[in-house]
């Protein structure tokens, strides 16, 4: 039973890791290949769209899929304590959420509210919740790892990218919600949205890495 768990651990750690940098990664080389596509202008999500659509759409499928496993990982890893279900419940969302925006595709920026269509209302909402729920996980699992002995090691990038992506999803909800804003930023919404993106999933990725070493470590 112990090393069924300590592979199931390890599967998972894997998957954490390797998700972050699938994304990444890949939003990163379609945006600079994708012609007409400005990265420090344009949301991730604006990769979704034209011919060459499915390479992102497939993308937050596939994130989706990976962070859920890695979900699993961490639920046998806290089996109890602090993080043990609002932790899972927050990254579960978040997985979710990611996965559904696949298939949802978003509308094209600037498109007037009274022209919104169902699937691209409904990539709205889950990137509301998702982008919401982000830094929130990280702090959740922060209260975890400065208390916990075994992973106190990460507590200290945890709090660091909790900070960089709480404040850059305050700034980016600020700007969304004001007119005169969104005409200062209009040519840094990718940027902004990146800002809380990427330290999220550095932070998955620094969490799956201290999943996995701890695991083989005890093996």
């Amino acid at each position: 039973m112990k090393a069924f768990l300590s592979n199931k651990k390890q599967l998972a750690a894997w998957a954490g890791i390797l998700a972050p940098i699938i994304f990444v990664k890949s939003f990163l080389i379609e945006g600079w290949l994708r012609p007409g596509y400005d990265p420090l202008s344009m949301y991730v999500s604006a990769l979704s769209l034209g011919s060459r659509g499915w390479t992102q759409i497939s993308n937050f499928l596939i994130f989706g899929a990976l962070l859920f496993v890695f979900t699993r990982g961490i639920a046998a890893e806290f089996p109890d304590g602090k993080a043990s279900r609002g932790g899972l419940i927050l990254l579960t969302i978040i997985a979710a959420g990611y996965f559904l925006s696949g298939p949802f595709v978003m509308d094209p920026m600037n498109t007037p509210l009274d022209q919104a269509t169902v699937h691209g209302t409904i990539h709205g909402i889950l990137g509301g919740i998702v982008f919401l729920l982000m830094p929130i996980s990280i702090f959740v699992y922060w209260r975890r790892f400065r208390i916990d002995p075994q992973w106190q090691s990460i507590q200290g990038w945890t709090l660091v990218l909790g900070i960089i992506c709480a404040a850059a999803d305050i700034l980016f909800t600020v700007v969304s919600k004001s007119p005169s804003l969104q005409i200062t930023f209009v040519d840094w919404f990718g940027l902004i949205q990146r800002s809380v993106i990427v330290p999220f999933m550095v932070w998955i990725f620094v969490f799956a890495l201290a999943m996995l070493i701890k695991n083989r470590q005890s093996q």
